[in-house]
């Protein structure tokens, strides 16, 4: 499968990136334009059925964490998955910095993944945490965070690898987000295949009278009702 960083690069910078963060700030979740397409999702769809290129496989229900599978990549990466998490790393950088000097937060992200995966490594997060998701007939995912170490990066995405209503039916997205001094605000997001959505990993800032506030919010996939529903997961900090 032949998929370079300058064709990543292309296809990410269609996106309307101004649009994207302002989605990020409203919801914690925000779509890009398409960057697979119909062929390439299902050729990334195949590779689940090759254990060897996963260095583990989760069950969803014997952990209690729904009812599905997870199998993480090794560092070995496919090369759309490893163009696409490059590509994708500096157009999100600006919107993690930005949320870090609203919290008040520390910023330890550099200008490159490759020195930022390094930081994690050293400090004893060294496993790959890219991850290719797989839902049949009956399976969710219960709200959760992908938090997988101390050091952690505040957006991942999610690209849809199968087609909504073709594939599969049910299944949709979910955010919950705990509101400072409110009710918590859900939301449900059909994924379009080959696109993904930008998704907070643990919380995005949330005005409020006495300044900003860390929104917390846990995402989840809804019970799929029919077919088949695979997704890529990508995720810019390693596991320890």
């Amino acid at each position: 499968m032949t998929f370079t960083l300058a064709e990543a690069r292309r296809r990410v910078a269609r996106t309307d990136w101004p649009a994207l963060s302002a989605g990020l700030d409203e919801l914690g979740s925000a779509a890009t334009g398409p960057l697979l397409t119909a062929a390439e999702c299902a050729d990334l769809a195949a590779l689940h059925e090759k254990p060897e290129l996963f260095r583990t496989t989760v069950d969803l229900a014997r952990h209690r964490f729904g009812s599905g599978e997870y199998r993480y990549f090794t560092h070995d990466l496919p090369a759309p998955v490893a163009a696409l998490r490059a590509a994708l790393y500096p157009r999100l950088l600006p919107v993690a910095r930005d949320w870090s000097a609203r919290l008040g937060r520390e910023a330890p992200w550099p200008d490159s993944l490759g020195d930022w995966l390094e930081r994690c490594h050293s400090a004893g997060q060294d496993r790959s945490a890219q991850i290719l998701l797989s839902y049949g007939p009956g399976d969710w995912n219960a709200l959760h965070r992908d938090v997988f170490g101390e050091l952690l990066f505040p957006l991942q995405v999610v690209i849809a690898l199968d087609e909504y209503g073709t594939d599969y039916t049910g299944g949709e997205f979910l955010m919950v987000e705990q509101r400072p001094r409110a009710q918590s605000r859900g939301t449900a997001t059909v994924l379009r295949q080959g696109h993904g959505l930008v998704f907070t990993t643990r919380d995005h800032p949330v005005r409020t009278r006495r300044g900003w506030s860390a929104g917390a919010i846990r995402h989840g996939v809804s019970t799929v009702r029919s077919g088949r529903r695979r997704t890529l997961g990508l995720v810019f900090h390693d596991a320890a």
